[in-house]
């Protein structure tokens, strides 16, 4: 469906960790999504490195503004808002992407919104399979979160359910793979050689899945353990390591327990969809299982194709459209950026004191009425 042109048309700027991702969007309709990512500049030190990151970010953003606008076809004027993750994330990238937005928003004269990178995540579905159903229920999965959360309102009402007590799934696929000598990032190269083995080979523990135990919280440190001790046992007594068995062996118990507990969820808070967002999602047994136990249980499955799932600037730009569609306050100009920023904070709003509303958003939207760009 084309793009209404009364529909908000969005930028949005991703610099949470170490994607520059610029996406530009026109209400639920994708116009440009550009990614700069940096992560050959991590691999060899096994692991995202902050400072590296945010210089990378520095360098990418004006090309890859440039990039986005040329690719989506319109002028900066054009836009009704900048919109940018303001956390959670590694605080020096984060830094890099809110001043730029600043800068941008305050030249052009437009609106700005910081917003959350988890919320982020589930809205940009709508750029695939239309609004989201209210509420949506969503598995979010990557390098630093594993998380349920039920949205009602995903622009200002997102409840955390269950989160990780320890490591993140794909933080534990990037452990998994430096102890098999698979390289960095793990995600993508463990799923790979998961296809070729066999995943009821090795019994590995399912996390958090006693009685006793939190019904939506997620642990995958002794999984972690489990799979290192069993890997240097196997090298102790001079035996060779089944790479291919162990990949998806690790894979299927990490994969079970976030089916199991995210169709749960569903059951027991009467939610017949679920949204599952996050760079993890990209991963293919994920989604085979998840679309098994959700036909099985009758939810309606939603999940983003795998570009989409990995952090980029499109989610960005989807969840400050839905800001501006549903007229939310933009926010001010001290936004900072927040690293630990709460997945309940969907968006970090202008200031209601009095003293502080030229600062507020209402002064960005005077400065729209002339446009520091045009002469």
């Amino acid at each position: 469906m084309a793009p209404r042109a009364d529909e908000p048309l969005v930028l949005g700027i991703e610099t949470s960790c170490d994607e520059t991702g610029v996406g530009i969007v026109r209400g639920h309709t994708l116009l440009a999504d550009a990614v700069a990512s940096s992560v050959d500049e991590h691999a060899r030190f096994g692991g995202v490195v902050p400072e590296v990151a945010s210089r990378a970010h520095l360098e990418a953003m004006v090309p890859t503004i440039e990039r986005a606008l040329k690719e989506a076809g319109v002028s900066a004027k054009d836009l009704d808002g900048i919109a940018v993750t303001a956390g959670p994330g590694l605080a020096g990238a984060l830094l890099v992407g809110v001043s730029a937005a600043k800068a941008y928003a305050y030249a052009l004269g437009k609106p700005l919104y910081g917003v959350n990178h988890l919320a982020s995540h589930i809205c940009v579905d709508q750029l695939e399979h239309g609004a989201l159903p209210e509420p949506t229920m969503a598995l979010l999965v990557s390098g630093g979160h594993s998380s349920l959360l039920l949205a009602p309102d995903i622009t200002s009402d997102v409840r955390p359910l269950g989160s990780t007590i320890d490591d993140a799934a794909g933080e534990a696929f990037d452990k998994v793979a430096r102890v098999l000598n698979l390289g960095f990032p793990g995600g993508p190269v463990i799923d790979r050689y998961a296809r070729e083995g066999d995943p009821e080979a090795i019994r590995f523990p399912r996390g958090l899945t006693g009685s006793r135990d939190p019904v939506y919280d997620f642990s995958f440190s002794g999984l972690k353990t489990a799979v290192a001790r069993w890997i240097e046992a196997r090298r102790a007594a001079g035996e060779e390591v089944p790479v291919a068995d162990v990949a998806a062996s690790f894979q299927e118990a990490v994969v079970d327990v976030l089916t199991r507990k995210a169709v749960r969820a569903c059951k027991d808070n009467g939610v017949d969809h679920l949204m599952i967002g996050g760079g993890v999602a990209a991963n293919t047994r994920l989604r085979a299982m998840a679309a098994r136990r959700c036909e099985d249980a009758g939810i309606t499955l939603r999940v983003p194709r795998p570009k989409l799932c990995t952090d980029n600037g499109a989610m960005v730009a989807a969840l400050g459209s839905e800001m501006v569609a549903r007229g939310r306050s933009a926010s001010s100009w001290d936004l900072s950026a927040d690293s630990s920023l709460p997945v309940t904070e969907t968006h970090v709003p202008g200031h209601d004191h009095a003293h502080d509303h030229a600062h507020s958003h209402d002064h960005v939207h005077e400065l729209s009425k002339k446009n520091l760009y045009e002469s």
